[in-house]
């Protein structure tokens, strides 16, 4: 019964620590580019799109597809690196429990 009780404390201790995780992760952001820096996508900690900046230069009916590739790589720059922020989060706050390779706590 000592173990379950002591178990049942880590639970709401990890439980409490995820809540963090995922406020800090509500609190950070990441910019990513393409075009050396012609489109810039920010996305939250938690992966949605804050903002979209596209230089004026490339808003020509012209260039249509080449500005749609542009937001696409723009977009996968910043996915990337949200996706080691949070991985980084998550990972503080299992403080050092060890996980299965591949798990990812719901967010």
């Amino acid at each position: 019964m000592k173990d379950l009780m002591g178990l049942m404390k880590q639970a709401q201790e990890l439980q409490g620590r995820m809540k963090e995780a995922q406020e800090k992760l509500d609190a950070e952001s990441v910019t990513g580019e393409s075009g050396a820096g012609l489109v810039r996508i920010t996305l939250s900690g938690k992966g949605d799109i804050r903002d979209i900046a596209l230089d004026p230069s490339i808003l020509v009916a012209s260039e249509k597809e080449v500005v749609e590739d542009l937001i696409k790589a723009a977009f996968a720059d910043a996915r990337g690196k949200i996706e080691a922020v949070q991985a980084r989060v998550m990972k503080e706050a299992a403080g050092g429990l060890p996980l299965p390779p591949g798990f990812s706590f719901p967010g």
